[in-house]
């Protein structure tokens, strides 16, 4: 089952270091590092900052100076590590806890800070997807018991259900030319990355590890890889995407074939939930963690 919100390891028990992994040189850099949990780093469109959420809300680290500073989200304090930013890099999506029953919904507000605005009003909703023309969220919503896999109007309307497998179904992310949504899914048994077309259709596994779950593909925006994050097999129930865990982060190539390990780290929810590939597919950024 899908984590809840107040799963999250708001509560500062561990150190954060926020880095990033050099696709040309294999080596990992750490930009800085945080007493207490950061989560879930985005990459800015122009490649100067990167977003991630800390305490129930967003912050924004300047790459050059290597200084945070809060985003004014108005009254979404309880934002969760679900969060995208707009093709045109002027907005954000956001997964806020609403006081009312304690269940994610989707809202969009600038990335500059604002109020947000209601997009998903049933919950719970956990965006992970914004669609590279703009229109169209995706998300991981719980509805009649099943997490499945949904896409919504950026603008708000009509939620349509994309999958049905028993399970489950969460992570859904566009492709950069939007024809395609990556996933991953316990329809098989581990949990495993797949990808599907944008309409829900041509479901297809992509991944096939026997001693590993694998959550959370990233495509690179040059559209030729993939990076997700693997528990070994055993650690945890598939559908479990824990804190406080020996984890990998592999990459394959986006047509499929091998998967590779690139890094080892303690870490596993809040460490790559949301995309954080660089604009320019060099480079993408990660949290580790380290127990106080």
């Amino acid at each position: 089952m899908k984590p809840s919100p107040q799963k999250n390891p708001w509560i500062q028990e561990e150190n954060s270091i926020l880095e990033v992994y050099h696709l040309e040189t294999g080596e990992r850099e750490a930009l800085a590092r945080f007493d207490g949990v950061i989560e879930a780093p985005n990459w800015s469109k122009d490649g100067s900052f990167l977003v991630y959420n800390s305490g129930g809300r967003l912050y924004r680290f300047d790459l050059e100076s290597r200084a945070s500073a809060p985003i004014p989200t108005g009254f979404a304090t309880a934002c969760n590590n679900d969060h995208v930013l707009s093709p045109d890099g002027r907005a954000i999506a956001i997964s806020h806890m609403t006081r009312e029953d304690r269940q994610s919904r989707v809202y969009i507000l600038p990335l500059a800070g604002g109020t947000p605005r209601l997009v998903t009003p049933l919950g719970p909703s956990y965006l992970h997807g914004w669609s590279p023309d703009g229109t169209t969220l995706t998300y991981c919503a719980q509805r009649d018991g099943e997490f499945d896999i949904y896409a919504i109007p950026a603008e708000g309307g009509e939620e349509l259900r994309l999958t049905s497998a028993p399970g489950l179904n969460d992570g859904p992310e566009y492709s950069p030319d939007g024809e395609s949504i990556w996933f991953n899914s316990v329809h098989t048994g581990l949990m495993q990355a797949w990808r599907m077309k944008a309409d829900g259709s041509e479901q297809t596994q992509m991944t096939f590890d026997l001693d590993r779950n694998t959550w959370f593909p990233h495509v690179s925006p040059d559209g030729t890889q993939v990076v997700m994050l693997s528990y070994r097999k055993g650690d945890l129930e598939p559908g479990e995407h824990l804190p406080g865990k020996q984890v990998e982060l592999r990459l394959m190539a986006a047509s499929g074939g091998p998967v590779r390990t690139i890094a080892e780290l303690y870490g596993g929810q809040g460490t790559i939930n949301v995309n954080s590939w660089s604009p320019d597919s060099r480079h993408f950024a990660f949290v580790s963690y380290q127990p106080k």
